[in-house]
């Protein structure tokens, strides 16, 4: 007797455990993924982003938080590239932070790299009016490198005209004779290499004598201040001796125009009258010699007497 399968049943089985199947190995390789939240962050890029992928990690200090989630143009401004960035919740995600494009060895993968040192700043927030924060930009390793590149190329091709400019006909006539004149002056002085080794010797012996006469004259000078200062001390005490000598010498002074002049005054005074008497006796004895003898003649009585 045969038995008979319920194949309505065996459908529904096999759909289950289909189902079951493609959950597991969905659980198993999103590596719990679903469970994590992120945030949404925009970043303006101004260089190009050629590499970068949708889906393409973006690390903050190599560890990976997130990913790039679309890549556009910025509608205001053509010239820049809008990011959109879904990033863990938990990242520290400040004002300072700074996004970076940074391409992965020799294959072009590029990704998204974070930095940020500051630990008392902010977290970052959306600005007024914006539905989402916007990270801030540096410029990646090939732009400043491109830059600089392009700065040094232009910096060679500036002195490569500036060379050929100072290597026209001209210049390389005058640099010629210029080599030519430095010919013979290395000619003239290879002939007078005798007389330049003398002057070489004469000048190192006039700077032996210099230094020899520099440390006697280092060693004299401390005795030759001393016999100055000596000097000096000598010549204030005969100052004052002159002044104490004048002193006295204007206190004698006035004692001989005080006290002797008026005695030799009055000397002389006396000298004159004597002298005026002793011309007037000359005068009688010359009119009359006889007084000598005689004497002075009696005076003849007055009347009366």
């Amino acid at each position: 007797m045969e038995s008979k399968v319920n194949f309505a049943v065996v459908g529904v089985f096999v759909l289950l455990l289909g189902t079951l199947f493609i959950g597991a190995i969905l659980w198993l390789s999103s590596n719990k993924s679903y469970r994590t939240a992120y945030d949404t962050y925009l970043v303006y890029m101004e260089e190009s982003v050629s590499g970068l992928n949708h889906d393409a990690p973006v690390r903050y200090r190599g560890v990976q938080v997130g990913a790039v989630r679309a890549i556009a143009l910025a509608p205001h401004n053509p010239e820049q590239v809008k990011l959109t960035l879904d990033i863990q919740r938990g990242t520290p995600v400040k004002q300072d932070t700074l996004a970076i494009l940074r391409v992965q060895g020799l294959t072009g993968i590029a990704h998204i790299e974070l930095s940020g040192d500051s630990r008392d700043v902010p977290p970052l927030k959306p600005a007024q009016g914006e539905k989402y924060p916007v990270i801030r930009t540096a410029p990646s390793l090939m732009l400043r490198l491109d830059t600089a590149v392009t700065t040094l190329l232009a910096n060679l091709n500036r002195s490569s005209e500036r060379i050929n400019i100072l290597l026209d006909d001209e210049s390389r006539q005058t640099m010629r004779q210029t080599l030519a004149h430095l010919e013979r002056l290395s000619g003239t002085l290879a002939s007078h290499d005798g007389t330049l080794g003398d002057g070489l010797k004469q000048a190192t012996r006039t700077l032996e004598n210099t230094q020899k006469i520099t440390s006697l004259a280092h060693a004299e000078l401390p005795k030759l201040l001393q016999r100055i200062h000596r000097s000096a001390e000598a010549f204030d005490r005969m100052a004052a001796d002159t002044a104490r000598a004048g002193v006295t010498t204007t206190q004698t002074a006035e004692s001989i125009r005080t006290e002797t002049l008026p005695e030799v005054q009055r000397a002389i005074t006396d000298l004159r009258e004597l002298t005026v008497s002793l011309r007037r006796f000359s005068e009688t004895l010359e009119r009359n010699p006889g007084l000598l003898l005689q004497g002075h003649p009696a005076i003849a009585p007055g009347p009366g007497e």
